[in-house]
């Protein structure tokens, strides 16, 4: 069996459904750890979210620097009953399909990534750069205590990268078809209304805020942001909630809350979308509620790696292997990879991901034996060329 393979059923077998760790990088410790990489967990806690156990491995110290950067930890399975494998059971059927969780998003990443190590460092290619992998047990969820502060912790340390590699599933239809060189933004958003509360027969003696907020949801879905640029498409503002918390026909309620959220191109910031924002809700009359916006932190910036020798180092590796001319595209959602973008370039690539997330979630062994391939030739050009 392929070594990417093997791999990623060990690591499928761990149910390191986030924040949980279970096993997945001391499965990665084992298999780094004899060639030569020196492996670090950098576990972190606080600024309101939960504990998470990271891994910091990293082989050689100097030459130029690769960080690749993934993730062990997986979404919850759901109905655990509607799933025709167990979900953690790694199950690899007779027509080369791989089930679990993880299989697509992203424990084949961080499996194929590793599984093109012992090659190349048997080779002594290895030797003339250096790796680092970052595996983190928090991109599922909060993101607070994985790679944004392992990242931290590493330029404390005097690490510094000249490039970075995400493993997330790029691909859109087939292999190889997408390589993500950048992200839009993201800002998530809150708008309370408050009136106050009456019964609805004598509104009178009520202030309803309902008629303020829908104003205001109106005045927000119809206002576009922009047309998009040469790096990045339209600039997009979707409501997700709006809600009042009445269960009862007959009473106003005393307040509102549209929530909302705003993925963004690199005409914007934080800054200028929350004033943005604050323009639109002003052209709404208030009829004496009171109106206040919270922006949820942090604030996801946009980032594009255009022009950056490695992202075509990688974009040609991909040719090669695969025979396809994979598009160079920003689109879908965040990831990671916005967190090293403060540090280096970088780009994403990986499998097609149709099935992540979902119920029998599931992958084809031979494609994750081609994501290897890939990985394989981009490192052997990454040491020869710097």
């Amino acid at each position: 069996m392929a070594a990417a393979v093997e791999l990623l059923k060990d690591l499928i077998k761990c149910q390191s459904v986030t924040p949980e760790e279970g096993g997945a990088l001391g499965v990665l410790e084992r298999f780094l750890e004899p060639l030569g990489f020196k492996c670090t967990r950098v576990p972190f806690d606080g600024d309101g979210s939960y504990r998470v156990d990271n891994l910091f491995a990293t082989r050689g110290n100097s030459g130029p620097h690769l960080v690749f950067g993934g993730h062990t930890d997986v979404v919850p399975v759901g109905d655990e009953a509607a799933w025709t494998h167990d979900p953690f059971s790694a199950d690899h059927d007779e027509d080369g399909i791989v089930w679990g969780r993880g299989a697509v998003d992203m424990k084949s990443g961080v499996a194929a990534f590793c599984a093109a190590l012992p090659d190349f460092v048997a080779s002594g290619e290895a030797d003339k750069c250096t790796i680092s992998l970052l595996i983190t047990g928090d991109e599922e969820a909060d993101a607070v205590n994985g790679t944004v502060k392992v990242l931290k912790w590493a330029d404390e340390q005097g690490y510094k990268f000249d490039f970075g590699l995400v493993g997330e599933p790029t691909s859109a239809e087939t292999f190889g078809d997408v390589v993500k060189i950048g992200r839009r933004g993201s800002l998530s958003f809150s708008i309370t209304v408050s009136g106050e509360q009456g019964h609805v027969a004598y509104p009178h003696k009520a202030n309803n805020p309902l008629p303020v907020l829908a104003g205001i949801a109106q005045q927000l879905s119809s206002e576009k942001l922009d047309d998009g640029n040469e790096n990045f498409q339209p600039t997009n503002l979707e409501l997700t909630s709006i809600d009042v918390g009445n269960s009862a026909s007959n009473v106003i309620p005393s307040s509102g809350k549209l929530v909302g959220n705003i993925r963004f191109n690199d005409q914007w910031d934080a800054r200028k979308l929350e004033y943005w924002l604050s323009t639109q809700i002003l052209k709404v009359p208030a009829k004496g509620c009171d109106v206040e916006l919270n922006i949820k932190q942090p604030v996801s910036r946009s980032f594009v790696s255009h022009g950056s020798k490695h992202v075509d180092m990688l974009v040609s590796s991909v040719a090669t292997v695969t025979g396809n001319a994979p598009e160079q595209s920003t689109g879908g959602g965040t990831s990671d990879a916005r967190f090293i973008a403060d540090y280096c370039p970088v780009a994403e690539f990986g499998l097609v991901g149709k099935t992540m997330h979902q119920v029998d979630e599931r992958v084809e062994a031979a494609m994750v034996v081609e994501l290897q391939k890939v990985y394989a030739h981009f490192l052997g050009k990454f040491a020869a060329k710097g």
